[in-house]
Order: structure tokens, then C-alpha cells, then sequence
């Protein structure tokens, strides 16, 4: 009997592994295909940029070219239905059966879509992905809201913000109207405010922030709720918020704004954007001024006498379809003096001379560079750098520094048939150098901050995708934090879908809070970095959302949120026997709880917005609980709107805020503010008037807002508005 050798053996032994790995890899080959599509506007036939081609019931997609041209390679053998998006457009699926071959690229035509416009693409979780398929919860505010919200306070966001459930912005000055963002309650230094992802407004340069940002330039508005370090670093334990800039299209968009208001008040913007074949830019500019007003005669002003001008330029360049770089610069300088009316007139004397003046100086460039480096995987770099000059002044004393910051990332993304991950690294600097004026210390601190992380989005069925996010953030002065994080989405049908997630979070001390500022850092000492910690949270959230439509021009959506945040380590504000305030670190902790619920109901041309907030806020700090201070409890927003599409919008709201408890002790008047707007649209233009604030209603009314004289006044919280009934209108112009 022949036998083989083992050498004999281990020959053929390979001979036939070969054999079967070269029948694998040519099974491989020929089970992977490739599907090409041009996506065009069926109305002029023009391909449309950025389009998005997803294979449905994965995170396998592309977006198209400058050409409208979008492919998708390595598509296993089978039958799979591609889903072609274009925001504004009608939603169109096409199912294929592969093997196929295809010669030419399939022509998609999308039609614009009448309907309101319920899904948008957010960015914020460097996921370009459908809102409805984020596991992460996130509000947008976009669109027709976004316009309407722009009409009744033109010149800043404040307004737009708050006025969303869980959202209230806080007047941190009587006199100088500066205001800062809390989201669930929480101070406005744990929320995170981005521009297109980069984080332009911190530390020093967050006291204006919100009143410096005109709306006219921007796509939308997305809104994360609850500790989100895990996706840019520190500072988002209550949330962040990300401004998107609008993009240049194939169209060109030139619009202009002019707004007036009773209260002496004038905005004028210009906006112009638009992509040649290379080339694209946007360029952004506006004036926005006040006059001094005081609508309760008390002598000081609600609204103060400011001068702002803002420019905003960037250019796109479109190297080639899978390459592309932006160059943007970003500038505002203002002034801003409030406080005695009759010295702002130049009529002051002895008694009438409380000022507080404002001077800032705002200078940020940003660059970025976006390579596809093949069908299912692409590569970003990100940079800002940012100059922030600001002087506060007061009768006696004076409070003025430069911020340095910048801010660089480069992040690698592979979208696979049913995973998408993105990692990255990025570094963060921030540096305050205080101008010294007297003998007192000054706060001038050094941080800087080098990070890594890596996010996962699964897609485990139709019914569940899974995000998962690992940060780990190193601080120069406060060392290393591991930030983790989870977010579910559970689809269980057509109308219900539900979101629970939650994560870690931590923000580096800095003297740069909401007490300080109403202080205007007035003998405040500089934060001790070897004897205080980083504040850090813990926070999750349960997101139940319902929708449907009942009949025929009859559709309802619910949408409910539970939240719960703790933060340990709080940083407090303390006053000390000698009139001087120091940065405190007691034992314990601060937590927010509670619900926000949202009510939907359209009705033909009617749409009625009903929403409510129960926010729980305590601070136990060394054994005892207390109610935490300008938190509403209990919030109600009621908006109804009538809607002629592309001619008519009328608006009538009313929202209601409960006693809010003060730092001196006192509680607060609950009370409601109403309000009235009107627009009357035409092709190129519309006509708009806003009634703010119907029946008057002002904190100076029903409570003071300083004690002692008004020469030398001690100004308590403000909890209500100052500034009382204000009408404004205007023309918007597209051309």
C-alpha cells in the first residue's frame, strides 16, 4: 500500500488551503458590486450637491459630487433598496437586485417637496445622519422656524433659545442686558456653544456670546441636552449648542434684513452665498445698534445704548469631488454702555453717574479640509484660532483681558453596511491674560488640552442602532478624565420610537460663571488650581416620541423627555467678610430632574406648539439642600400658527414661568409673556411685525431690580424681563 511522506503531506496540504482561499477570494470578488447615480432637481435638471444615497437599513451611503454623481462599492450579492435624500426634496427608494451590471450611472430625479420639512441632517455627532435615525437625541431648529424665530428678535439668538422647552437664558445684567444660556436648569458655564463644531465661545468670550450672534447667516440650530463631553471636550455637562452655517449652493442666495424697533432699536444684515464650478463663498455682514430705553422711568436702561458691526467672509474650494477646503474669518466689535440714562445722554451729574461699559473685540479664523478617501471612509481636519478683547467698566473700577484660544482636530470616519465609527484626536488651548489696573491679584490661568476619541454607531436591525463613545481628555492642571458614553434608539414602529442614553462629563474651573459676571468680577480672587478639582457629572435620559397622522391634513406628534444630572465638585461663588469673593469647593453636589414634553398638532394651515418643563433643581452642599437659585420649576409654551404657504404666516404665543427662588433669599413673581407675529410674503420680499411682549410685562412692575441709590446701586437677580412691550418690523429681501 503506497503511503504518503509527511513533507509529501504538508504539500498538498498547502497546495489545497490555496486552493481553497483563491475559490474564497474569487467568490469575494465577484459577490462585491458597485452602483453609481446621478440625483437631479426634476424641475430645472440641475444635479444637486450633497445629496445623500443610503442603502436602507444600514450606514452604508455617499453623498454626490458637484456633478450630482454619488457611488457606493463593495455591495454584497442580493436585493437592496437605495434611498435618495436632498433636504427640501421628496424622499424616492429604488430597489435593485445585484449581481447587475451597469453601464452608466442611474438618473435619480427628486422633486421639491410642499409638505413641512420634518427631517433634517444634523452634524453634531459628526454624524451626517437623518434626525430621525440618531440614536443621540438632538432638536433642530431649522427652516421656516428658524426664519420666524429670526423675525421677532433680529439681531441675536437669544430669544430663538429661549424659547424652547428646557432652555432659558438668563440675564446675568440689569443694565447691560448680557444673558448666558442654562439648558435643565443648570448654570450657563456647562453649556457647550459651537460654530459648525468649532467651540468659539468660552471662558471670557461667553459673557456676550449670545447677543452677538445675528441669526440671518444660518441653516439651523441642533441642540444636544444632557453631559455630551464625550463628543468635544469639556464644558457640555447641561448640553451644547451648535450654530451650522449655511452652505454655498449651485443657486445663489443674496438676502437682505432690515429691522426696526420702538425701543429706538436697528438691524441691518446682508447675506450672499453661492458655488461656481471650483469655487464657493459666503460672506456675512451686519449692523445692529440701540438707543438707550427705559420703559419703567426708573432712571436706568433695560435696553443700553450699543454699536455693533459684524463680518463674516468664508471661501470653499473644491479641489477636486472627493476634496475640499474652507477658509472662513470671523469678526464683531461693539460697544456697549448701560446704566443711567440721563449720563448716557450726556446730561449727568454727582447723583446720575452709574455706568457699566463694555467694549469687545472679536477675531476668530477657522480652517477645514474634508478628503474622501474612498467610497465608505473620509478624512477631516479642523482649525480655529480666536483673539477675544474685552473691557468692562464701572464707576471705580475697570475689568479688561485678552482671551487667546484655538482649537485643532483631525478625525477618520469609515461607514460600513451596518457600523459608522469616527476617531480622532484634538488639542484645545485657552489662555486669559488679565490687564493689571491695581494691586489686586489678577486671574490670568493657562490650559491647555489634548484628547482622543473614538464613536461607534451600529445599526443592529431596523428597529435598534446603538451609539457608542469613548473620550479621554488631558488637562494640563487638572490631569486626565475618561468620558463615556451610550445612546439607544428602539424603533418599535411606524409612529413610536424612543431614545435612552446617557454619559460623563467635567468642565475646568475658571472664574468665567454667570455670579461672577453680575459682579462684573469685582473683587472676585482668581480660581486656586492646586486646591480645586474639576466639576464632573453623571447624566442620562429617557426620549419617548410619538407621531402620526389622524386623517387627511391632520397629523400629531408627542414627544416627552426625563432627565436627571449630578454634578460633584461645584465650584461656588462664596462672599467673604471683607466684601471679597472667592471660589469655593464644598462637599456635595448639584442635580437637575425632570420632564419636557412637546405637543405637535397641525390642522391644514394651523399648527399648534404645546410644551412644558419641570425642572428640579437642588445644590446639597456640606448636608443641606437647597432649592438652586433662577431655575423656573414649572414652564408652559403655548404657540399657535396660521400658515399660507409662501404667503401668509401669523404667530400668536404665550408662555408662562413659575416663582423662581433668589440668591438673596426672596422668591420671585411667577408671570406670563405674550406675544404677536405677523409676515405677509411675496416672491422677492416680505413684510414682517412682531408685537413682543403684548401685555407689558416687566420685572420693574411687580419688583425692584437694585437696592440702596442710583448713584451707587446693588442690583438684585433678574428674573423677569426689564425691557417690557417692544414692537419691531422689517422687510426681508431674496434676490
Amino acid at each position: 500500500m503506497f503511503q504518503h511522506t509527511p513533507a509529501l503531506v504538508i504539500v498538498k496540504m498547502k497546495n489545497f488551503i490555496v486552493l481553497i482561499i483563491a475559490l474564497i477570494y474569487h467568490s469575494l470578488v465577484w459577490g462585491q458590486n458597485t452602483f453609481k447615480a446621478i440625483i437631479k432637481d426634476s424641475e430645472t435638471k440641475e444635479p444637486l450637491v450633497g445629496a445623500t444615497l443610503m442603502i436602507k437599513g444600514t450606514t452604508h451611503g455617499s453623498i454626490t459630487d458637484k456633478n450630482g454623481l454619488v457611488q457606493i462599492s463593495d455591495i454584497p450579492n442580493g436585493t437592496w433598496v437605495f434611498v435618495f435624500r436632498f433636504i427640501g426634496f421628496i424622499e424616492k427608494t429604488d430597489t435593485v437586485n445585484f449581481p447587475v451590471i451597469q453601464t452608466e450611472p442611474l438618473v435619480i430625479f427628486l422633486s421639491e417637496s410642499k409638505e413641512e420639512i420634518d427631517e433634517v441632517i444634523v452634524t453634531a455627532t459628526r454624524s451626517s445622519r437623518i434626525i430621525s435615525d440618531i440614536p443621540t437625541r438632538i432638536e433642530a431648529i431649522s427652516g421656516e422656524e428658524l426664519e420666524e424665530k429670526g423675525n421677532m428678535k433680529p439681531g441675536d439668538i437669544r430669544m430663538m433659545l429661549n424659547e424652547s422647552t428646557g432652555i432659558q437664558t438668563q440675564q446675568t445684567s440689569a443694565t447691560s442686558y448680557n444673558s448666558s444660556i442654562r439648558i435643565q436648569g443648570l448654570d450657563g458655564k456647562y453649556t457647550q456653544i459651537l460654530r459648525d463644531g468649532y467651540p468659539l465661545y468660552s471662558g471670557f468670550s461667553g459673557g456676550l456670546g449670545l447677543l452677538q450672534v445675528v441669526p440671518l447667516d444660518l441653516k439651523q440650530v441642533e441642540v444636544i441636552k444632557g453631559a455630551s463631553s464625550t463628543l468635544y471636550g469639556e464644558g457640555a455637562i447641561a448640553g451644547l449648542v451648535n450654530l451650522v452655517s449655511k452652505m454655498p449652493e449651485r443657486k445663489r442666495d443674496l438676502s437682505f434684513l432690515l429691522n426696526g424697533t420702538s425701543a429706538l432699536g436697528i438691524d441691518m444684515s446682508g447675506f450672499y452665498s453661492q458655488k461656481f464650478e471650483r469655487i464657493g463663498t459666503t460672506v456675512f455682514a451686519s449692523y445692529n445698534s440701540g438707543s438707550p430705553y427705559d420703559p419703567s422711568g426708573i432712571g436706568l436702561t433695560a435696553i443700553p445704548k450699543f454699536n455693533r458691526v459684524t463680518l463674516n467672509p468664508k471661501i470653499y474650494v473644491f479641489v477636486n469631488p472627493k476634496t475640499m477646503l474652507n477658509f472662513g474669518f470671523n469678526s464683531t466689535i461693539e460697544d456697549r454702555t448701560g446704566g443711567d440714562i440721563r449720563y448716557i445722554e450726556g446730561k449727568g451729574d454727582s447723583i446720575h453717574s452709574y455706568y457699566e461699559k463694555n467694549k469687545t473685540n472679536r477675531f476668530s479664523t477657522q480652517f477645514g479640509l474634508t478628503h474622501q478617501v474612498n467610497d465608505s471612509s473620509d478624512f477631516k481636519i479642523k482649525n480655529s484660532l480666536n483673539y477675544y478683547d474685552r473691557k468692562i467698566e464701572v464707576p471705580d473700577f475697570r475689568f479688561s483681558g485678552i482671551q487667546y484660544s484655538s482649537f485643532t482636530e483631525v478625525a477618520y470616519s469609515i461607514k460600513k453596511q451596518h457600523q459608522e465609527w469616527v476617531m480622532g484626536l484634538n488639542l484645545w488651548t485657552e489662555r486669559f491674560k488679565q490687564d493689571k489696573t491695581d494691586s489686586t491679584k489678577v486671574v490670568d490661568y493657562n490650559h491647555t488640552t489634548f484628547g482622543a476619541f473614538i464613536q461607534n454607531t451600529w445599526n443592529a436591525s431596523d428597529k435598534l442602532a446603538v451609539e457608542t463613545g469613548i473620550r479621554g481628555d488631558y488637562q494640563n492642571e487638572y490631569g486626565f478624565f475618561f468620558l463615556p458614553r451610550i445612546s439607544t434608539l428602539f424603533k418599535v414602529n411606524n409612529h413610536l420610537t424612543a431614545r435612552l442614553g446617557g454619559g460623563l462629563g467635567y468642565k475646568t474651573p475658571t472664574i468665567f460663571t454667570e455670579d461672577a459676571e453680575r459682579l462684573q468680577f469685582r473683587n472676585v480672587l482668581p480660581v486656586d488650581e492646586s486646591k480645586t478639582n474639576a466639576e464632573q457629572s453623571v447624566g442620562g435620559n429617557l426620549d419617548i416620541n410619538y407621531r402620526a397622522s389622524i386623517s387627511h391634513g391632520v397629523s400629531f406628534s408627542m414627544n416627552t423627555l426625563f432627565f436627571y444630572t449630578q454634578i460633584s465638585n461645584p465650584l461656588i461663588l462664596t462672599r467673604l467678610s471683607n466684601s471679597i469673593y472667592e471660589f469655593q469647593q464644598p462637599d456635595g453636589y448639584i442635580d437637575t430632574k425632570g420632564i419636557e414634553t412637546n405637543v405637535k398638532l397641525t390642522y391644514n394651515h394651523i399648527k399648534l406648539f404645546l410644551g412644558y418643563t419641570f425642572a428640579d433643581v437642588n445644590q446639597q452642599l456640606n448636608g443641606t439642600t437647597t432649592t438652586f437659585p433662577l431655575v423656573s420649576k414649572h414652564r408652559l409654551n403655548n404657540v399657535i400658527m396660521y400658515e399660507l404657504e409662501d404667503k401668509l404666516k401669523v404667530g400668536l404665543e404665550a408662555y408662562y414661568y413659575s416663582p423662581q427662588k433668589l440668591n438673596d433669599g426672596n422668591t420671585g413673581k411667577d408671570y406670563w409673556i405674550c406675544g404677536l407675529m405677523t409676515e405677509r410674503l411675496w416672491k422677492h420680499f416680505s413684510i414682517f411685525i412682531n408685537f413682543e411682549n403684548l401685555f407689558d410685562t416687566r420685572q420693574t412692575r411687580f419688583d425692584r431690580i437694585y437696592t440702596v441709590t442710583i448713584t451707587n446701586p446693588v442690583f438684585r437677580d433678574i428674573y423677569a424681563p426689564v425691557d417690557g412691550f417692544v414692537v419691531n418690523g422689517g422687510i426681508k429681501i431674496r434676490l
